[in-house]
């Protein structure tokens, strides 16, 4: 499988742009009650696959601000790749659309924090899914509107 120079640099920018957001909403991108403005680019991956790894990579950059550790080093990084490719599987059969992968890598990620934060003794699993759930969901329903008003304009996933 070839990737294209445009695939890699959107990627790269996917990344950059994921982790700088994070790190510049800093106080309110980690911990329990988080609210990652980053999280908007989500949809973006439902019309290219390769931005899922870009998802993942600015995961990790950003989770090196991060005051949970190794979790947030690891597992969420990797959750963050499966979340994203779930998404762009799921979205490909409603013609990529950028609503539904958002919802899908939403619920996965709402459902990785709040396991994590379980095995981290910060709260149990059944107290901290709804309200990540719901944020998650509302951050991917923004992104989606965004995408969604930006590609009536500009088809940016094309070659």
């Amino acid at each position: 499988m070839k990737i294209k120079t445009k695939d890699l640099a959107l990627t790269t920018i996917f990344a950059a742009l994921y982790a700088a957001l994070v790190i510049v909403f800093s106080p309110i991108s980690f911990g329990l009650a988080q609210f990652r403005i980053a999280g908007a680019l989500r949809p973006g991956i439902s019309k290219k696959w390769i931005l899922a790894f870009g998802y993942g990579i600015g995961v990790l950059v950003a989770n090196f601000f991060s005051p949970l550790g190794p979790w947030d080093l690891f597992f969420m990084p990797i959750m963050s790749v499966i979340a994203g490719l779930a998404g762009y599987v799921v979205a490909k059969r409603f013609g990529q659309n950028y609503f539904v992968s958002g919802a899908v890598t939403a619920a996965i990620i709402a459902v990785s924090l709040s396991f994590m934060f379980q095995e981290l003794g910060i709260a149990p699993m059944i107290v901290a899914i709804l309200p990540l759930f719901v944020v998650e969901q509302a951050v991917c329903l923004i992104g989606a509107s965004i995408f969604q008003l930006i590609g009536k304009r500009f088809k940016w996933w094309q070659s």
